[in-house]
């Protein structure tokens, strides 16, 4: 039986692009133990099951911006923009990809989507508590709120550098 893939380790392969939670071919190769060419040659074998909102081609301005995110690149020489999939796409990979490994991984990724999901519930609902209390409570109690608000707002993103010399 193939080893487990533990869901801390797909939600750290979980990105936000477009307003959408997605999973990078590159990194969907990696958990499902194939080469990323064969992935997306089951992909476009099977195209007619991976509409727009299961899975697209970024950008190459998604591309840079996704890259800057890692501290090394692990890209290699990839020359073309990768594929993401969304939950959708992701749970439409298991009928393409068809072995073992595939579902155990898939039910993994189907969690790790569901746990993230649950957290922004959360998030959304203890932010509606916070404003809810504020307006209950006189202004004596603002600035209290407004640094638990500071503390559960999730991190800036951090700015754009340019890379090499410049004059």
């Amino acid at each position: 039986m193939p080893k487990l893939v533990s869901v801390e380790r797909v939600e750290g392969k979980i990105f936000q692009i477009r307003g959408k939670r997605v999973m990078i071919d590159r990194d969907l190769a990696e958990l499902y133990d194939v080469p990323t060419k064969v992935l997306l040659q089951s992909v476009k074998r099977n195209s007619k099951r991976f509409p727009s909102d299961f899975m697209f081609c970024l950008s190459m301005e998604e591309m840079v911006n996704l890259r800057s995110q890692f501290v090394t690149s692990s890209w290699g020489g990839r020359r073309y923009p990768p594929y993401v999939f969304t939950q959708e796409g992701v749970a439409m990979l298991s009928s393409v990809l068809n072995s073992e490994r595939a579902i155990l991984v898939n039910i993994q990724i189907m969690r790790a989507f569901v746990g993230l999901r649950r957290i922004a519930v959360t998030y959304a609902g203890l932010k509606r508590k916070i404003d809810d209390m504020e307006n209950k409570y006189d202004s004596q109690f603002s600035v209290v709120f407004e640094a638990i608000r500071k503390l559960i707002e999730p991190p800036p993103e951090p700015p754009k550098r340019r890379i090499g010399f410049h004059p």
